[in-house]
């Protein structure tokens, strides 16, 4: 079964500039505009916004 592209994979980058990432799936119909979370950063020792990266 292929992929939906409903939901695709997207790269959440550090906005701490650590270069740190997760990788999550998004429902696109849900939230078009690009996801920010809030996540704890390792190599900062702290929680910050994560942003999406296309």
């Amino acid at each position: 079964m292929a992929r939906s592209e409903l939901r695709p994979v997207v790269t959440l980058r550090s906005a701490a500039g650590t270069g740190f990432t997760y990788v999550t799936r998004k429902n696109r119909r849900n939230d078009p505009d690009r996801m920010v979370l809030r996540k704890f950063d390792p190599v900062a020792g702290r929680h910050v916004e994560f942003r999406e990266a296309r």
